[in-house]
């Protein structure tokens, strides 16, 4: 089974705000809410390419029960843990699309020990050829190091794991050894101080976190396509696929969810990367999270070369 763990899940509502102005009254011209969170996001992608897998998390109050109904609706086996007199509920992030990038997103409630502890057992059932997604940043009131206590738990278990996340989260999950960690440029960049802007320029930087660790390093750059540092020592590179740019919202847990769904498919790294990268660019296409038709059109770049 795939899990994927999203400790602070949301609704996005995406509006469009035709002529947005401060300080005054804005209509929508268009409007949506989905669950989000970057591990649903992988979820989201998984099922889209008819891979059963289960949520694994956190939810609570109104929000957080409207979460779970909707990832039931897609098909998607509910795992969240839903918290308990908490006096909160789990975050709306609004997401401005008429503004691009433009987000607030909320903070989420605040979870106690107890409910921490019942997560862990969960995750406690994990066996050889189960798959895990450790995706995002971790909320207030839990440890920082909570993926580094996931992965010493099920080190030498057979589960594939995969990180992604930004700094000391991931550079404290490296000896552990992760199947694949997916860092941006910008996060690779920020983690040697160093501003990275080509895909060659990324491949020494990349090699570093895979010497500390990590067996597999996909690196996402928007428009200048990916790197992967392979398991096998190899480089594999691509520019982006051709395509508009409609919501880069998801597209590198796009990128994650498509790649080990690849790696699953065929054991082999080109096929696995390509998967990667077009379904990360078939999302960035998309109003929404990409689906196998999209994926599979987008794949045919390479293969139609």
């Amino acid at each position: 089974m795939i899990y994927t763990v999203t400790f602070n899940p949301a609704l996005d509502y995406i509006v469009t705000v035709d002529d947005f102005k401060t300080g005054l009254t804005n209509r929508t011209t268009s409007e949506r809410m989905l669950p989000g969170g970057k591990g649903i996001n992988v979820s989201r992608i998984l099922s889209n390419l008819g891979i059963e897998n289960t949520a694994l998390g956190f939810a609570a109050g109104f929000t957080g029960a409207e979460i779970i109904r909707r990832l039931e609706d897609m098909g998607i086996r509910n795992g969240l843990i839903t918290l308990k007199d908490t006096g909160g509920f789990s975050r709306i992030n609004l997401k401005l699309k008429s503004i691009d990038g433009t987000e607030i997103n909320g903070a989420g409630p605040r979870i106690s020990e107890e409910e921490v502890t019942e997560l862990m057992m969960r995750l406690n059932t994990l066996k050889e050829g189960d798959v895990l997604f450790l995706s995002g940043s971790i909320p207030a009131g839990m440890p920082d190091d909570a993926y580094q206590k996931i992965m010493e738990m099920l080190e030498g278990r057979g589960v594939l794991i995969t990180v992604d996340a930004t700094r000391e989260l991931l550079l404290k999950v490296l000896s552990h050894h992760p199947f694949l960690i997916k860092p941006n440029n910008h996060e690779l960049g920020e983690i040697f101080g160093v501003e990275l802007k080509t895909r060659e320029a990324v491949v020494p930087y990349a090699r570093k976190l895979q010497e500390q660790g990590a067996e597999n390093v996909l690196v996402s750059m928007a428009g200048e396509g990916a790197v992967l540092i392979a398991g096998d020592g190899r480089v594999y590179d691509s520019p982006a696929p051709r395509g508009t740019l409609v919501n880069g919202v998801g597209a590198g847990d796009s990128m994650a969810a498509g790649f080990v769904a690849g790696w699953l498919e065929k054991k082999d790294y080109l096929h696995a990367f390509r998967m990667g990268l077009a379904a990360g660019s078939a999302s960035a296409f998309s109003d929404d999270l990409a689906t196998k038709e999209e994926i599979e059109a987008v794949y045919r770049q390479f293969t139609d070369r």
